[in-house]
């Protein structure tokens, strides 16, 4: 009897378990179709025994093959009722991209979801100070302007919806933009549905009245390469699925401020005068010399978050009354359209490897800290990159008022990102998209006082409110004004990631001595999240994946990962709801997923540990397991005598 038919008939009896190992490959290869940043699940490693071929002998696969050419009549059932089970297996054990969608809009209904008498109470507050207000003529604005934002977006031109935008939001589309060209791709949409749009919050200051509109809405939408013509990306996305998703916009108006029927920047008419409005760079009336994208006359969209990340709460600001009694106009809603701005400056700024857009907003050591940091990676023909970019939240947790100097606003931003640094040239290997938390401390000469008739135009200068220009000068290039020293505006001194940051209390911004400064809070105690009761860990589902993919960083840093470290961190992701996969990702991807990982021993690591060590207490108690995995965390960390003393309370 020859060999190979001596390995056919042993063979036989594992026909069924062969059919499915056979059958496994081309369904693995289908989930990893589409990639982009439109990709549903990550991609498996071989190295981990995921994925590939390396999991099935060629030889093997080939006698599969024969068998069922050899027995067609008894092969060809069992590889359909093989594909059949493994298909429910692989359902059951993890939903599909299809299941995740539901889960998010049913996720995303819940969190929008608000009573017709809370809507009425809402509209009859905005009539009390402007009698004209009509809500459906303002959703039927929201529509329009939703469906002109995804035209300028597929078009790669955001010209024409620039006037209706804050700065800020402005400058996230321009920053997203060139992000998707720096490699070489772009966004494909076509069959663009509007389906619901409602009030769902409204939120009255001194300053502004913020309204929240729901919108849900369905599009195919794909990546395609950046060559595609126009119809030639509409073709490749009329192939994509028709997917659902909900969004929540917030649009401001100064309190005050009427409605204008017929003359506003729909009607092409400047909403402050109601002349024509024929656009422009500069985003001002050539009659009233109003700033029509300011908030002060019209409602300007100045947020997007996605549904499923909408939250309502009310902020308390440590220091925000000692700061109004030196500036009675500050306010959050610019302040964090600010720091907003400064943000998308900073991603561009890596992104590029050019950091002339952040001269004028930053502080001298911020940009050269940054330049050295770009200077470093040039030098190794190397680059950042970030996909999918995107922010889910700026809320000031802070400010700090110093009469002899300068005064500080800390900035907490919650942001995602596939990130990564690679070859110039060469796209990054597949990374999961990572929530990031850092705190971006902003400082302004003590007595500086808020520009309110710039109100959510934030990208001027302070003194002749021309737009800032993208030249290396620190100065305005109209008026020469100085812009970077923090003199007259808000200016970037420091990014921290949230621990390095916790950890020190955001070490202050000093040009010279610092004396007489007041705080809310004591340096020795970290500051609480603006508006939660205690730890925000728990709840926060975007915090709790940051933790966990930043232990796998840590665990992976050495480049050893042992079978019990990746069991412990395998028990996490299954406690703490975060998808093993991505973990998997993590833990292959290394400390490139971050753009820095906690120094052994240090301040901010022991702030890391700590929340952690929160994580495991939040059912009150910690078990065996979780005790070796705050163990194996703290070896990793250097921090096994700290993790002593905070478990010894329990």
């Amino acid at each position: 009897m020859s060999a190979p038919r001596t390995v056919l008939h042993r063979l036989a009896p594992w026909a069924p378990s062969l059919a499915l190992v056979a059958l496994a490959l081309p369904l693995e290869a289908l989930a990893r179709g589409g990639g982009g940043e439109h990709y549903s699940r990550p991609q498996s490693d071989s190295r981990n025994g995921g994925g590939g071929g390396d999991g099935l002998p060629i030889w093997l696969l080939f006698e599969v093959v024969r068998l069922v050419f050899r027995y067609p009549k008894v092969t060809l059932p069992l590889l359909v009722l093989g594909g059949v089970a493994y298909w429910l297996y692989k359902r059951n054990l993890h939903p599909d991209a299809t299941t995740r969608r539901a889960l998010d809009q049913y996720e995303a209904e819940q969190r929008t979801l608000v009573s017709s008498r809370d809507v009425s109470g809402w509209v009859n507050a905005l009539k009390l100070k402007d009698p004209s207000f009509e809500l459906e003529p303002v959703l039927d604005k929201a529509r329009r302007l939703f469906l002109d934002l995804q035209q300028a977006w597929f078009l790669r031109d955001m010209t024409p919806v620039r006037p209706f935008l804050s700065d800020a939001t402005w400058q996230r589309f321009d920053v997203q933009l060139k992000l998707l060209d720096s490699q070489g791709i772009r966004d494909a949409i076509t069959d663009i549905e509007v389906g619901d749009v409602r009030l769902i919050g409204l939120t009255q200051s001194e300053w502004f009245d913020s309204i929240q509109v729901r919108v849900h809405a369905r599009m195919r939408d794909t990546d395609v390469p950046a060559r595609f013509t126009d119809a030639q990306a509409t073709d490749a996305a009329r192939k994509a699925p028709l997917e659902a998703f909900t969004e929540v916009w917030t649009f401001v108006r100064k309190p005050g401020a009427q409605t204008r029927i017929g003359e506003d920047l729909f009607q092409g008419k400047c909403p402050n005068c109601g002349a024509p409005y024929k656009g422009g760079a500069a985003n001002r009336c050539e009659f009233c010399d109003a700033v029509v994208n300011s908030g002060n006359y019209d409602w300007t969209l100045s947020e997007i978050t996605q549904g499923v990340e909408h939250t309502r709460y009310h902020r308390t600001v440590d220091g925000l009354m000692q700061a109004r009694q030196a500036d009675p106009a500050l306010n959050l809603e610019v302040l964090e359209d600010r720091a907003s701005l400064l943000f998308w400056k900073w991603i561009s700024a890596q992104s590029q490897g050019d950091t002339r857009g952040l001269a004028k907003v930053a502080t001298a050591q911020a940009v050269q800290g940054l330049d050295s940091e770009l200077e470093g990676l040039r030098r190794q023909g190397r680059r950042r990159v970030f996909l999918e970019c995107a922010v889910g939240s700026a809320d000031v947790r802070a400010l700090e008022v110093d009469p002899s100097g300068y005064d500080r606003a800390h900035v907490e931003i919650r942001w995602s990102a596939r990130m990564g640094v690679g070859p110039v040239g060469e796209r990054p290997p597949q990374l999961p998209t990572v929530p990031q938390r850092f705190v971006f401390t902003l400082v302004r000469k003590h007595g500086a006082t808020t520009n309110t008739a710039n109100g959510m135009s934030t990208n001027r200068c302070p003194q002749c409110n021309a737009p800032l220009t993208n030249s290396a000068a620190t100065t305005c290039d109209f008026c020469g004004t100085q812009l970077a020293s923090g003199e007259r505006d808000w200016v970037l001194a420091s990014a921290l990631p949230f621990e390095a940051w916790n950890a020190n209390q955001g070490r202050p911004y000093s040009p010279g001595p610092r004396r007489n400064t007041v705080r809310s809070a004591p340096v020795s105690q970290p500051i609480a999240p603006s508006g939660a009761e205690g730890s925000d860990v728990v709840m926060d589902v975007q915090e709790r994946q940051r933790l966990l993919y930043m232990m796998a960083a840590v665990a992976a840093a050495d480049g050893t990962v042992t079978s019990a470290e990746r069991k412990l961190l395998k028990l996490c992701s299954e406690r703490w709801g975060v998808d093993w996969a991505n973990v998997e990702m993590a833990l292959n991807a290394g400390p490139q997923l971050f753009d820095r990982l906690v120094t052994r021993g240090s301040p901010e690591a022991e702030v890391f540990l700590r929340n952690i060590v929160e994580m495991a207490l939040v059912d009150g108690r910690i078990d065996r397991k979780e005790r070796r995995m705050l163990e194996s965390a703290a070896a990793h960390l250097g921090l096994q005598e700290q993790l002593a003393s905070m478990l010894s309370g329990q």
